[in-house]
């Protein structure tokens, strides 16, 4: 069984230089697919979902690609990596959409910590009661996938002290979302939510992992993770995904679930995680996190080194542990930020840092599209 798989991918516009520029209201009126976000500096496109990994590295890169060719009209404009404003303008709310109600209450409720560029991987779960188990276990392990993906250790020119400032600064909405027992606990909490106004719609549910669908609450049908900075190399973020889809099968192949496989109860739980989310904020990889199952101290490396092997056989039974396999390259050479931080760390500015990330990334998407996207369009695509 092969679960279908979809991006949301937030990014930001700017400079060459990395100066992160507003241009979104031009963006969604010129190119179909894209949206804007409440501040005109990203700009999200959606991927349709998909079962085949290789169809989804090409749909990770072909709007990139239209949407470098339309900045390039525009002038000397590019897509900036990263999760938060890295070298500056975080003291100021840049709105997309003036007139937008929602957006005004964004701005004025949060201001800028919600102004970051992230991923949201979504995995199709029909039966939603095993989308709430599921929701339940990626909720105790998104800490590891934070690990993996942190790519904001910069903010306004400065090292923050964390790996991932977007999720240490994010506003979590709202503040303590329980381990949802069955989807009709899902409903009631919701509903309990938007009546005592902490939730201003049902979107407005920003925690780790939520489940999703066409009418929330009620239509439920997939899981939508969402605490994972923006991976700007598709190949890294398809191995994330393919650890995420290997739990997932695992999941539903076995009773694996923290409500009767962990010593601790529910609340202890949240408790738990919301520690290791912090943790991984800080540190990623090198984080200290404490396991929900027997409550052990591990580093997210190791638990995710510990996870990897069954992970590695079910993706092999499923017909893509080729995929799953780059993550073994993350664990050795670390994310995004923890490269960025080993040059920072011996005298490379800011500045310099991502400049050279904005050109690795280009080289990278011309790479995989010339090697693999141009014979994908032309023969399909396995998984």
């Amino acid at each position: 069984m092969a679960l279908l798989k979809g991006f949301e991918v937030e990014m930001y516009t700017g400079t060459p230089n990395g100066d992160v520029v507003g241009l979104s209201d031009k963006i969604v009126t010129s190119l179909d697919g894209f949206v804007r976000e409440p501040d005109s500096r990203n700009v999200e496109y959606t991927t349709a979902p998909s079962s085949s990994y290789s169809q989804l590295l090409c749909s990770l890169l072909r709007p990139r690609q239209q949407l470098r060719s339309y900045l390039n009209q525009l002038g000397n404009y590019t897509i900036i990596p990263g999760s938060t404003l890295s070298l500056g303008g975080n003291n100021q709310f840049f709105r997309s959409d003036p007139n937008n109600a929602y957006h005004d209450f964004i701005e004025k409720t949060y201001g800028t910590k919600v102004v970051t560029a992230s991923i949201h991987i979504n995995v199709g779960i029909s039966d939603v009661e095993i989308l709430m188990r599921a929701c339940r276990l990626i909720r105790v392990e998104a800490p590891l996938y934070l690990a993996l993906s942190a790519a904001s250790p910069f903010l306004d020119g400065e090292a923050t002290g964390y790996h991932s400032t977007r999720w240490g600064v994010f506003p979590q909405t709202p503040a303590r979302v329980p381990l949802f027992t069955s989807h009709a606990h899902h409903i009631q909490w919701v509903s309990e939510q938007l009546a005592a106004g902490t939730m201003q719609n049902v979107r407005h549910l920003w925690s780790s992992v939520r489940p999703n669908g066409d009418r929330r609450p009620y239509d439920l049908n997939r899981l939508e993770l969402r605490i994972c900075d923006l991976v700007t190399d598709p190949i890294a973020l398809l191995s994330i995904t393919a650890l995420l889809e290997a739990r997932l099968l695992q999941l539903i192949e076995s009773n694996l679930d923290p409500l009767v496989s962990s010593q601790f109860t529910p609340d202890e739980l949240i408790d738990i995680t919301l520690a290791n989310e912090v943790a991984a904020a800080t540190s990623s990889l090198d984080a200290k996190l404490q396991h929900w199952q027997d409550g052990r101290t591990i580093t997210a490396r190791d638990w995710i080194a510990e996870l990897y092997d069954g992970a590695f056989l079910t993706a092999k039974q499923h017909g893509f542990s080729c995929f799953l396999s780059p993550l073994q390259k993350i664990l050795r050479s670390g994310n995004e930020a923890q490269q960025w931080l080993q040059l920072h760390t011996v005298g490379v500015s800011t500045r310099s840092c991502l400049t050279q990330a904005i050109a690795v990334v280009r080289d990278r998407e011309i790479e995989l599209e010339n090697k693999i996207c141009s014979s994908v369009g032309a023969t399909g695509a396995d998984k």
